[in-house]
């Protein structure tokens, strides 16, 4: 599905302020809502950048890719609150 921007923005920051410094790297590709670009992402502990790239073609399936390199991250409720952040 796609992502609600203002709930990615919470969850980024619960991420980089409860994760950041178990979250050695970061990086992704996110369908953002009303926006026909794809967002991509990258971060390092608790520095995040991030920007609208190429527009989605129109043989791409429109989904998010994440990945997360860390110890101990927590992985059901990075899970738990990514989906909480996708349009109902």
């Amino acid at each position: 599905g796609v992502v609600e921007v203002d709930r990615v923005n919470d969850w980024l920051g619960w991420l980089l302020g409860t994760e950041g410094t178990a979250n050695f790297r970061m990086k992704g590709v996110l369908a953002v809502a009303d926006d026909d670009r794809r967002y991509v992402f990258q971060g390092v502990h608790m520095l995040f950048a991030g920007q609208p790239d190429r527009p989605w073609r129109a043989d791409e399936e429109r989904t998010n890719r994440m990945v997360f390199i860390g110890r101990n991250l927590a992985r059901d409720a990075l899970r738990k609150r990514i989906v909480a952040c996708l349009r109902s």
